[in-house]
């Protein structure tokens, strides 16, 4: 009999499914749920529910749960039998923050989300209390940021102290629905694990324990609202009773301990060896890679993030990503081809002409009231041509400016995410980054989820198979848009990084050794050799 796994990625803007089968290596089933097409009573965009004011960014969580539903009435649609489900794994978006009271109901009707940035108070409030950002990031390994979520819980507290009060468990997303799946409200399992937790900025992840003085300082009733943290390399229970009865579950079906989407976006894109670096390209950007020992950032800047596997995955997070693209988009009329087609008449480095994209808050650099700068532009520069170069540019020199604090030579980028099907910018990526870049075809985080369920029901069987072993077989390169850097754009770049990182400290008030003015005449002059 084939052994199946499913893996459920709940993420900001739907709610995936992904059945595997291990012993032929495939995909067997695949199914999407888009928030605001499929369920538009919940009145969201983009998964965010509108009008709540600037920088909040919340969604109601009954929502996550109505769009399993339906993914799970859908494959019963399907005929498939649900009874030969072995296990399942559940990532969810990072940091969100859920909020149960003792009976199972939401104490808070919405949970704010990691592109939340109405919680900067409350991060300034919170490392003020433990004594400035070098004893926060002794404390728990990162910087208190406004998309991590214990700022979040602190903003509850300060605003919403009723729901506090009435509050018995803070979930994260993955949790919740893990809650969910275990039981709900008859008998839903409370508990947390390494990888996800470490991204709340109350748990250390290279000590591996809560912040004490963290905790205290939000609330002394803060650490009896947190469940247990147990390793993300087992499963925490079975799936319930009334699941087994609508849909035909076998009763012995694992539900596994689950983990963020981007501990299971590096296990989607076979990013569980050193060297290897996934780039997430989606409505953030986001890059890590496996590590075997903790690496703790002392500017906070790359979180310090356990993965799913006992190792650790160090991440930089930049929050403006697809929107500058999308917007440049809507605003010439292109489609992603043309697009591709308007910046190869552009060449690398756009002249001189540099965009910094902090289009909204952005969190690396830690900037929340973000604004876009444009540098280079002359009047008569701001035209189609310009414009998408200079984003798409823009957009990959955030990212890699972060980026160069990760402590890693990449041997190869894997790219994953809406953007990564697009030449263009697979190709500029691996030029500002100087790395081949391959994209990985799939749903990687679901996939991931997936392939975890079945490593860890394995391992739970008496079969220890490594988790790499797993993995490759479902791991699809799309060869054909690999892409090496291109040898004559490498002294552009250099020159052009240099300039954007320059630019970016000016703009935060901070100290740069080098003139920007003379950096753009540098790399103008560079074009008539």
């Amino acid at each position: 009999m084939s052994q199946i796994f499913g893996g459920i990625d709940c993420s900001t803007q739907s709610c995936k499914l992904v059945l595997v089968d291990t012993d032929s290596s495939e995909v067997i089933y695949t199914d999407l749920v888009n928030y605001d097409q499929d369920l538009p009573h919940y009145e969201t965009a983009n998964g965010v529910i509108g009008g709540l004011g600037e920088g909040v960014s919340e969604s109601d969580p009954v929502m996550w749960l109505d769009a399993l539903e339906m993914l799970l009435q859908r494959l019963k649609k399907s005929s498939f039998e649900f009874h030969k489900i072995k296990a399942i794994s559940v990532s969810g978006q990072q940091h969100g923050l859920v909020c149960l009271d003792r009976e199972g109901n939401l104490s808070r009707k919405r949970s704010k989300l990691w592109n939340d940035f109405s919680t900067k108070l409350e991060c300034d409030l919170l490392t003020e209390s433990v004594g400035g950002v070098n004893a926060m990031i002794a404390e728990v390994g990162n910087s208190q940021r406004t998309g991590y979520t214990a700022p979040k819980i602190l903003h509850l507290l300060r605003h919403e102290p009723d729901s506090f009060k009435k509050t018995t468990t803070f979930f994260l997303v993955h949790n919740f629905i893990n809650w969910y799946l275990t039981g709900g409200k008859k008998s839903g399992i409370r508990v947390m694990e390494p990888g996800d937790t470490s991204g709340m900025a109350l748990w250390h992840p290279g000590e591996k324990k809560w912040s004490k003085k963290l905790l205290h300082a939000i609330s002394p009733e803060l650490s009896s609202k947190l469940p247990q943290v147990l390793p993300s390399d087992r499963s925490i229970g079975t799936i319930s009773a009334d699941l087994v009865q609508r849909f035909g579950f076998h009763p012995d079906c694992k539900i596994d301990a689950g983990s963020g989407d981007n501990m299971y976006g590096a296990i989607g894109t076979g990013n569980v060896r050193p060297g290897i670096v996934t780039i997430s390209l989606g409505t953030s950007g986001t890059a890590y890679t496996f590590m075997e020992q903790p690496f703790i950032d002392p500017l906070g800047e790359i979180a310090a993030f356990c993965d799913s596997t006992g190792n650790y995955l160090p991440l930089l997070c930049v929050s403006n990503l697809a929107n500058g693209y999308n917007a440049i988009l809507q605003q010439f009329r292109l489609t992603h081809q043309e697009f591709a087609e308007v910046v190869n008449n552009v060449p690398a480095g756009c002249g001189g002409r540099i965009l910094l994209p902090w289009y909204s808050g952005e969190r690396t650099p830690d900037v929340p009231l973000a604004a876009p700068l444009y540098f280079g532009f002359g009047l008569d520069d701001f035209n189609k041509f310009y414009l998408c170069r200079a984003v798409l540019e823009g957009h990959i020199l955030n990212l890699y400016d972060g980026f160069q604090r990760m402590p890693v030579k990449p041997i190869e980028i894997r790219l994953t995410g809406g953007l990564s099907q697009s030449d263009a910018w697979c190709q500029t990526i691996a030029d500002i980054f100087e790395t081949e870049v391959v994209p990985v075809e799939g749903e990687g985080a679901a996939l991931g989820a997936a392939l975890h369920a079945a490593w860890v029901y394995m391992k739970e069987q008496g079969t220890n198979i490594p988790l790499q072993q797993i993995v490759q077989p479902f791991i699809k390169l799309r060869e054909r848009q690999r892409k090496i850097p291109t040898k004559n754009n490498l002294p552009r770049y250099q020159i052009l990084k240099t300039l954007f990182n320059c630019l970016s400290k000016i703009a935060r008030g901070l100290k740069s050794d080098d003139d920007p003015f003379q950096l753009r005449s540098k790399l103008i002059n560079s074009y008539n050799r």
